[in-house]
């Protein structure tokens, strides 16, 4: 639940910092679970080597097509 540039802040340059979305945010709408994972992004801006997952892994009762969707939405914001 650290934002992810504090804690790449907390460990400092030269390491990768993995996550950070909130696993239950894919049991909401479409509109919502982008602006979170745009929060993320933007957290995550400039950092160098930053891995974007969920915080805790996949919910059991997760709908498939929401991580889906959510693989095509990161990749489609973070192509060069």
């Amino acid at each position: 639940r650290v934002p992810v540039d504090e804690a790449a802040r907390r460990v400092g340059p030269g390491k990768a910092i993995q996550g950070n979305l909130d696993p239950a945010v894919l049991f909401s709408t479409r509109e919502a679970v982008e602006a979170r994972t745009d929060e993320v992004l933007a957290a995550a801006k400039g950092l160098e080597g930053h891995i974007f997952n969920l915080g805790h892994g996949v919910l059991p009762t997760t709908d498939p097509e929401a991580l889906t969707r959510l693989v095509e939405y990161v990749h489609t914001r973070t192509a060069v």
